[in-house]
């Protein structure tokens, strides 16, 4: 006993505590121990879209080493990507609104109403604090502002980013080269149908898969009717600002599409097709070309390869599958290709989640966070040794898909990239070097929105009302519910519902921004 109390005199005189004569906040304070967490862990509810029916759960691997890095807890809503507009709205209109929230389109009216109404945090005066949110880009940003004012922090993307993504051993198989004009990328759709590209003897496949969304993100027909000479949503007609559709060459880029959908080249079921599976008829052998975002190319091309060595098949060191082109001319020669807007939605904070400035604050260092190198790294490919093993410097991502799906794949959704992706590649393959050149290709031929900047009212009133008009007609037509003069029809209908206001307020928006 007496020597316990000795060691326990002996522990007491160990110099831990302050002298008499420190005070708080002198600087001679003890320092919390690397890593040691100083404040409670921030509570946060992430609504993202999701493109595949497996996805991460709360707490699962890299969600778990997430919240460690970030002192957070988290817990992901996850909504089918093709019905997330549609889950977005309700959501907003419920008021039961999650801490940070993907905006799927900055422009679109309900969107616009409730940011205008005061219902999200304006970032835009506070991104000068972050390290890295500070080096946004001043013309994204620009874009993604509603009358000046950045209600979320927007997803960086390349702004050449699509073309067209082809299986690249069957165009070998019909003795084709890749497309270079409509009338190619046409013969290759119709021999991928007809010529029995995968060899197996039976009439099994057919040329390009489409699925049903329109809108912010682009579907193969907003990105193929650029090819034709339809301007970018809005172009110009004798000085005027005209809508899309009203250009002749919007009906000539219906009228190959319908023909397409009549001989049987695209999916029949496209206006109804889940985007979350796209890509499984490449995958599967059934379809042989997607017009999208050309980096899709390395993640099939990755899908089929796997299941190749599942079976024993391995192709040659820098052999791929997948292959890919930028925009194909059209009959004037021409190359035209829709670009981004330099990002992919954004990532807005509710003002009735986040109640105080100092949670506001705890949220963006947050996504401030999230753009650092490791993390990153982490959300876009998950844990080493788990996920990917690292070849040098680049990753070589595991060959489970199951467990990619199920704990990784997603999650780069909250990723903004701001100033830019900084985290590990995998590594540059032949094909990921071209997807990378076409991209940059692309921005040769960009055909821009002479619109976007511009916030309409009668937009922000009727806009989601205006465009099922049109996308509704387009759909009708090309399966043939309705003929040409149905089609011109549908055009007076959006014109009588407010098109004609919208005509004449984006002009009047147009003339005052004229130098």
């Amino acid at each position: 006993m007496l020597l316990a109390m000795v060691l326990l005199l002996v522990a007491g005189c160990g110099g831990s505590a302050p002298a008499a004569t420190e005070t708080p906040g002198s600087g001679n304070e003890p320092t919390p121990n690397e890593g040691e967490q100083t404040e409670e862990p921030l509570n946060l509810t992430i609504m993202l879209p999701i493109f595949k029916t497996n996805y991460p759960k709360d707490g699962s691997p890299v969600v778990a080493e997430l919240e460690q890095r970030t002192n957070t807890r988290i817990h992901l809503e996850w909504v089918p990507n093709a019905s997330y507009t549609d889950k977005f709205n309700i959501t907003l209109a419920s008021g039961k609104l999650p801490t940070i929230m993907y905006v799927p389109d900055a422009k679109a009216s309900s969107f616009v109403s409730a940011a205008k109404s005061g219902a999200f945090w304006e970032v835009g005066p506070y991104l000068k604090d972050y390290p890295n949110l500070s080096q946004a880009n001043e013309v994204i940003l620009r874009n993604s502002s509603i009358e000046g004012k950045n209600y979320g922090i927007y997803r960086g993307r390349v702004l050449g980013r699509n073309g067209v993504v082809f299986r690249k051993d069957w165009l070998e198989n019909v003795g084709l080269e890749p497309p270079q004009t409509i009338d190619d990328f046409y013969n290759v759709l119709k021999a991928f149908k007809e010529q029995d590209p995968d060899g197996n003897g039976k009439d099994d496949t057919y040329g390009m898969v489409l699925v049903k969304w329109t809108g912010q993100w682009a579907s193969g027909f907003d990105i193929m009717k650029l090819w034709f000479g339809v301007p970018n949503k809005w172009g110009l007609q004798d000085g005027k600002l005209m809508p899309e559709h009203e250009f002749p060459e919007y009906v000539e880029a219906l009228q190959f599409m319908k023909k397409l959908y009549d001989e049987k080249l695209i999916n029949a079921d496209f206006a109804v097709m889940d985007s979350a599976k796209w890509n499984d008829p490449i995958v599967n052998g059934t379809a042989g070309v997607i017009v999208d975002v050309v980096d899709t190319a390395a993640r099939i091309d990755d899908r089929i390869k796997a299941a190749a060595a599942q079976e024993g098949k391995e192709l040659p060191e820098g052999e791929h599958y997948m292959d890919v082109v930028g925009a194909v001319a059209g009959s004037d020669g021409q190359l035209r290709t829709l670009p981004t807007s330099g990002f992919a939605g954004m990532l807005a904070i509710p003002k009735s989640t986040v109640k105080s400035e100092e949670e506001f604050k705890r949220v963006l260092a947050f996504l401030d966070q999230l753009n650092e190198p490791e993390l990153q790294t982490l959300l876009g490919f998950g844990l080493e040794g788990t996920h990917y093993t690292l070849e040098g410097e680049h990753v070589v991502p595991v060959k489970d898909t199951v467990l990619l799906e199920s704990e990784v794949e997603g999650l780069n959704q909250m990723l903004t990239f701001i100033p830019m992706d900084q985290g590990r590649k995998v590594k540059q393959t032949p094909l990921r070097i071209k997807q990378e050149e076409v991209q940059k290709a692309n921005e040769e031929f960009i055909v821009s929105n002479p619109a976007e900047p511009f916030i309409s009212t009668v937009y922000t009133q009727k806009g989601a009302q205006l465009d099922n008009i049109i996308n509704d007609a387009r759909i009708k037509y090309i399966v043939g519910q309705i003929d040409e003069a149905g089609l011109q029809s549908a055009f007076q209908v959006w014109r009588n519902t407010g098109g004609s206001e919208l005509i004449e307020e984006m002009n009047e928006l147009y003339s005052q921004a004229a130098p």
